[in-house]
């Protein structure tokens, strides 16, 4: 099966039509969010085309379609206008034979993991820094940014497919990629 993975579009009109164009091109079954949909947020700039109000719609077209867990600038209100639900503070998702606990990163990230068995992955959002490496017993993986990328990173998306991670850019390239085999 193959998964989506996307964080932290913050309101951005344009960057939401590009992560769901790449959804598209890319034929995944699902796309998961790993929050932060509407709001900017107090520390962040507007994004390039900041339009809530227009993200609601194409969110909600596609709400069959997704997993979202609630990132720090999502909140009741938001919940209220979009038509599935985003108000977890995590997901569970078993992939090929590997677990994968998803959350957005302000609550459970490596500073404060949740509870994880040797070689299980955590992905998160959250830092807008793209990562994909083994940790002492887990994988971290973090998708980057949609709208509003840090530490020089491009916007990105990141596709799970036959045991590989990779998260690419609006153009399809691969920016950074992990793969490994799930052994019994």
């Amino acid at each position: 099966m193959k998964y989506m993975f996307a964080s932290d579009i913050h309101g951005s009109e344009y960057y939401c039509k590009k992560m769901l164009e790449a959804y598209d091109k890319e034929q995944a079954q699902r796309l998961v969010i790993l929050g932060d949909l509407l709001y900017h947020g107090p520390r962040n700039d507007l994004p390039r085309d900041y339009a809530p109000k227009k993200v609601i719609p194409l969110l909600n077209e596609r709400k069959d379609q997704l997993y979202v867990v609630r990132g720090n600038c999502d909140a009741q209100v938001d919940q209220m206008v979009l038509e599935f639900p985003i108000m977890a503070d995590y997901c569970i998702l078993e992939l090929e034979g590997h677990t994968l606990y998803a959350s957005h990163g302000h609550i459970y990230n490596p500073e404060n993991l949740p509870p994880l068995k040797e070689g299980d992955i955590f992905i998160q959002g959250h830092t807008h820094v793209l990562k994909a490496e083994r940790r002492e017993h887990y994988y971290l993986l973090n998708p980057g940014s949609v709208s509003i990328p840090k530490e020089g990173n491009p916007p990105t998306y990141a596709i799970w497919e036959n045991e590989t991670f990779q998260i690419k850019d609006f153009e399809g390239t691969i920016v950074k990629e992990i793969t490994w085999k799930h052994t019994n």
